[in-house]
């Protein structure tokens, strides 16, 4: 093989079944191929082919062709036989045969188009969807508030949400009125009980004024105690209108927006669907008035779900409502009522009808065992 012309760029090169090369010849073959290839072209240029059939002939060497020479290279290629074809095709490999009975076998995974551009479509689709349901209801929301369009209003339902709206503010206020005193409170308890410790210090103190500075300091705590007491049932209190404004109110609220978007689609939808009736009908026009059509129902129905939600949780907030503030309202005055009477009795059995416990003062804090 040394003695071939550089101009000769393929040699056969025997192999084993199994593709591999023969340790006999390897060693020879390496020594030639680097012989007869052109100088100036690197082994990094020469791709050696090999084919894993029964045959023990098959194999090729292909060389590239040297930069700047002018004669092209020619590969002699070695095409598998019948065997070894039918091997392959039983292996499963990605095979193509050419008419001229030339074996080429591509490399990378097999990908399938439609697994790739179904997500994609669908994706596609939903953003469509939303854009032009999007464009609707932007437009239906514009026409409104020129006065242009139409809109559907159900008169009985929308001015108990207005109730509900406006009772919601007032709540709000009594809350944010109530977390005043209760702060106020607060400051006035802390006051009255230093001032009572320093009443009985004093006591203590000066033996002309004990009599005189122990009165006033039982005084001060009583108040401070009594204070507490009040403070307990006016937390109570602001904690239940607490939930019953921001939770349940508010749930309802959530349902009515809910409502109210709904309203906005199928307005959108029959607005459309009016526009398509009232022009011609042909061929072109009856699927997309059937279209049309058919989006209208899906939205009517949303439509009067929503309105039944609404009407539904509209009746049983109003009976919560009604329930939570009489007891809370019975609790307030009670408990108000007894505080600046002086009556310490009617004021602790308040909070006890209302299974209100007080907490004692470093309550929450763990204990130094609980700490290690």
């Amino acid at each position: 093989m040394a003695q071939e012309s550089p101009k000769n760029s393929a040699a056969e090169i025997p192999v084993t079944s199994n593709g591999q090369l023969e340790d006999s010849h390897e060693h020879s073959f390496n020594k030639d191929l680097k012989r007869s290839l052109p100088v100036g072209l690197g082994l990094s240029e020469t791709k050696i082919t090999s084919h894993g059939f029964d045959s023990t002939k098959e194999g090729v060497v292909e060389a590239g062709p040297f930069p700047g020479s002018s004669a092209s290279s020619k590969s002699s290629v070695v095409s598998p036989s019948s065997a070894a074809a039918s091997r392959l095709a039983g292996q499963g490999c990605d095979l193509i045969v050419p008419t001229g009975g030339r074996a080429q076998q591509k490399s990378g995974p097999v990908v399938l188009a439609d697994e790739v551009k179904n997500p994609a479509m669908e994706k596609l689709e939903l953003v469509r969807k939303w854009s032009l349901n999007t464009y609707k209801c932007t437009r239906q929301i514009i026409s409104e508030k020129l006065g242009r369009g139409s809109r559907t209003v159900d008169l009985e339902l929308e001015a108990q949400i207005d109730i509900l709206r406006d009772n919601k503010k007032k709540y709000e206020n009594i809350l944010r009125l109530a977390q005043t005193l209760s702060t106020q409170l607060f400051q006035m308890v802390h006051t009255q009980r230093q001032l009572g410790d320093a009443f009985a210090d004093l006591s203590l103190k000066s033996l002309e004024l004990h009599e005189e500075f122990g009165y006033n300091a039982d005084t001060q705590k009583l108040l401070a105690k009594n204070g507490e007491t009040l403070l307990g049932a006016i937390n109570f209190f602001i904690a239940s209108v607490t939930t019953l404004v921001n939770k349940t109110i508010e749930d309802t609220l959530l349902t009515v927006k809910q409502y109210e978007s709904a309203r906005i689609e199928y307005d959108a939808y029959r607005t459309d669907l009016e526009e398509l009736n009232l022009g011609p009908r042909d061929a072109n026009t009856l699927p997309k008035i059937e279209q049309s059509q058919q989006l209208f129902q899906v939205h009517k129905e949303k439509y009067d779900k929503m309105r039944n939600d609404v009407s539904i949780k509209l009746k049983f907030l109003e009976e919560n409502k009604v329930k939570v503030l009489h007891n809370q309202l019975v609790l307030f005055h009670n408990a108000i009522a007894a505080y600046f009477a002086g009556n310490q009795k009617q004021l602790e059995q308040t909070l006890k009808e209302f299974h209100i416990k007080l907490k004692t003062p470093g309550a929450d804090a763990p204990s130094w065992l609980e700490e290690q």
